[in-house]
């Protein structure tokens, strides 16, 4: 491994600004990274050299000029491959989309290019987006680099996989009910869920609209909100982006104090059920920020109990609205049906998205159409929207009581890949600590926190935060940071 992709985003930042080193280096030195490992872990689905090298060359060509250039510009970014990208493939994980190269950039990529950060490469997905564990990419599953023989979490898998085995210092994924946070436990890197609408969702591909959100995954506290930074605010073009200014989460994870804060211990997430390696991890964390002078107590959010079932109402809703889009007549992938010679577009529409959707995407497809239809809509659905308010009244009830919650990112660590294929239950149920989040829409950090004592493998701790105070958890996970040992992979295992 170079000693380049070895640095953090912070220290690449540091050096390029020095002039120890030059992007065009540094950006080669990921992209011989992604040569040596990626055929091990399949975290990327395209790379893009040319690209990536032609924006190193411009950055230290403005920097040699005299130019002033942004904080992060010249280090290596990877993209998730639900966003969009005018010079590389988008395909959501999915054959409905592929080889789809968008005629606009979204608005977090045009942000990224505006900061002169390299795009490496879209990463590998569970198919648009749907999954725990990134065994549901329609181009084959992305493997953890702390054993190959395991599932990274999902569905922004490939994003963690390349920031855990060195291949980008930076990553964006999405998140949805969990998948920047529970793939960031399952690799041990960071990663970041801001509120919702803080991050504009223009140019990703939609799956659930009111819950989606893009966010960073990096292997420091630092170096996420050096990209939170880059990327967040206000977009004109997102209907949902809140017109508010974005809290100074840089400074927030330079600080990293938590004495005299109190922090709660969300007691339905927790303890039966949970791995007893991933709980000890969990509880020696918080002892730690007991000991850093924070005040911990805990605290009740009793409809968190029913997050997961209201989720997984919600979302298929979303989904089987979002997804109608595509119906093999204006772009994505069209197949005619055999022995018709002259087909209808209704039988073109229903041959190309059955040969276009996975099993897991047609699964929550059929849920949430279920959920919408005539005779069951406020049984399902409108009941679900109102559990939801009752998550968003515990969370508000809490956050009086305490600045920031605590819980385990993830109820496991990795599992091995086919172990809970066959069982979409057990799948959901990783997102029992993630889920609430989402449907209230407060930010969630997910920070490594070590290695579980039953399994060697990674766990991590997420902290919560109200709406639009996103630098609180900065600040918290920073602050425990200092004070643990967080797991380092020196190699693909």
């Amino acid at each position: 491994m170079s000693d380049l992709t070895r640095l953090g985003a912070a220290e690449l930042a540091e050096k390029l600004a020095g002039g120890e080193v030059t992007s065009v280096d540094v950006t080669r030195a990921h992209l011989e990274r992604i040569g040596e490992v990626d055929s091990r872990l399949h975290a990327f689905l395209h790379v893009g050299e040319e690209s990536a090298m032609a924006t190193a060359a411009d950055v230290d060509a403005r920097r040699a000029a005299g130019e002033d250039v942004p904080t992060l510009a010249g280090v290596p970014v990877a993209v998730k491959d639900l966003i969009n990208t005018t010079d590389q493939p988008t395909t959501a994980g999915s054959r409905m989309l592929e080889g789809w190269v968008p005629p606009y950039d979204a608005t977090v990529v045009a942000r990224l290019r505006a900061a002169g950060l390299p795009i490496l490469g879209k990463t590998n997905l569970d198919e648009f987006a749907m999954g725990s564990s990134n065994e549901h990419s329609a181009y084959g599953p992305t493997r953890n680099p702390w054993d190959t023989d395991r599932i990274p979490g999902g569905s922004s898998g490939g994003s963690a996989a390349a920031v855990a085995s060195h291949e980008a210092p930076l990553a964006l994924g999405t998140d949805t009910g969990g998948s920047i946070r529970q793939p960031g436990a399952m690799t041990g890197v960071v990663g970041m869920k801001p509120t919702y609408g803080g991050v504009s969702r223009y140019g990703v591909v939609a799956m659930a609209s009111s819950l989606d959100q893009v966010g960073p995954m990096a292997r420091s506290v630092l170096d996420a909100a050096l990209l939170h930074e880059v990327v967040a605010g206000h977009d004109p073009l997102d209907s949902t982006s809140i017109d508010a200014p974005v809290p100074d989460v840089v400074a927030a994870a330079r600080r990293g104090d938590v004495s005299g804060l109190k922090i709660g211990i969300v007691r339905e997430l927790g303890g039966e059920g949970f791995q007893p390696g991933v709980q000890a991890a969990f509880d020696g964390a918080v002892e730690q920020l007991a000991q850093a002078g924070a005040e911990v107590v805990e605290v009740a959010c009793p409809s968190f109990r029913h997050g997961i079932a209201a989720y997984y109402l919600v979302m298929p809703s979303e989904v089987s609205s979002n997804l109608a889009r595509f119906d093999a007549m204006r772009y994505g992938l069209r197949v005619s049906p055999e022995g018709v010679p002259d087909p209808s577009a209704e039988q073109v529409m229903s041959a190309s998205r059955d040969a276009g959707f996975g099993d897991e995407v047609k699964r929550r497809i059929v849920l949430g159409t279920y959920a919408l239809s005539s005779g069951y809509y406020d049984a399902y659905y409108g009941s679900a929207q109102k559990v939801r308010t009752l998550i968003a009244r515990d969370f508000a009830a809490a956050f009086e009581q305490v600045d920031v919650l605590v819980s385990p990112t993830a109820p496991t660590t990795a599992w091995r890949l086919g172990e809970k294929s066959d069982d979409p239950l057990a799948m959901y149920l990783e997102d029992v600590c993630t889920i609430p989040a989402n449907l209230a829409g407060v930010p969630g950090l997910s920070l490594p926190v070590g290695l579980a004592d039953d399994t060697g493998l990674p766990v991590g701790v997420q902290f919560l935060a109200p709406a639009l105070a996103d630098d609180r958890v900065y600040n918290v996970a920073a602050a425990l940071e200092r004070l643990v040992a967080a797991p380092v992979l020196e190699e693909v295992r």
